[in-house]
């Protein structure tokens, strides 16, 4: 595989890359952070062998493989830095969330060496200090590869992540933008918004000291990087606002069936809920 590859962006998930892709092979891995002590962290815990806050230093590293790891508006921003600081023969992809226009956009500054990648892992965590070697194992990792892909690029970071344990599959750009709007950042969102709602009527009575499980359970993902988030939900606002439209009409109908007092409808929806529910993996 890659021999020496570039880590852009040395937090939870580019350092969990890292040290997974470590294990399995013998090869340097040089980090690229803005932030000096991310670097320093990531060096001390060995997930780096090396680091740079700038990116043109990646031209004394010569790296095989990048991999950007950063909120996904400084996408096209980096690509212009590493346009002039990698080989042509360097494969660049990507851990990014939103897909779409970005990936053409990419393609437009780097050519057919960039090739798009999501995987389906994380959690609310952040910090290169809560790395883990196993976040990808078992998860699905989306490929979205364009017509204008290399195909040996892709093939290459296809087996990458095959051999990290990820379960591999491809979806065009748009297409990926919809389905994850709906199924991840449509409930990231929700979740945000649940906090705001109880800190809102929390006036009289400190809410947040009274959580059970089930409140804990669903909110985990508030908890969130706001930057990366702020940056998804621009970047894919076309699909998370219409995911967000059918979710407040769903909440209508359910506040109409409780202001009529519609028993058997009430049932009915939840039913319905409950059923989908359950045939989730």
């Amino acid at each position: 595989m890659f021999e020496k590859i570039a880590v852009i962006g040395v937090g939870f998930m580019g350092g969990s890359f890292a040290l997974a892709y470590r294990e399995l092979f013998d090869c340097k891995i040089f980090g690229v952070d803005i932030k000096p002590e991310a670097l320093r962290k990531a060096k001390d815990l060995r997930i780096i062998d090396e680091g740079s806050t700038r990116i043109e230093d990646l031209r004394i590293f010569e790296p095989h493989l990048v991999i950007m790891a950063t909120p996904v508006r400084t996408f096209p921003s980096i690509a212009k830095g590493l346009r002039l600081s990698i080989a042509q023969g360097c494969i660049v992809s990507d851990l990014g969330s939103v897909k779409g226009d970005l990936v053409y956009r990419m393609e437009e500054i780097l050519g057919n060496r960039f090739v798009g990648g999501h995987p389906i892992a994380g959690t609310e965590k952040a910090g290169v200090e809560h790395a883990t070697r196993n976040l990808f194992k078992d998860k699905r990792f989306i490929l979205t590869p364009t017509p204008n892909t290399d195909p040996q690029a892709k093939e290459s970071v296809k087996k990458l992540w095959e051999r990290i344990g990820s379960l591999v599959e491809e979806m065009d750009p748009h297409l990926h933008d919809f389905v994850f709007g709906a199924v991840s950042h449509l409930p990231h969102a929700v979740a945000f918004a649940l906090i705001h709602t109880i800190d809102e009527l929390s006036k009289e009575v400190n809410l947040f000291k009274y959580p059970g499980a089930g409140f804990k359970d669903f909110t985990r993902i508030a908890a969130s990087d706001p930057i990366m988030w702020r940056d998804i939900f621009m970047e894919n606002s076309k699909e998370v606002l219409k995911a967000m439209s059918v979710f407040a009409e769903s909440l209508a109908k359910l506040k109409g069936l409780i202001e009529t007092g519609n028993e058997k409808g009430i049932e009915e929806y939840l039913r319905h809920a409950s059923s989908k529910r359950k045939g989730i993996d």
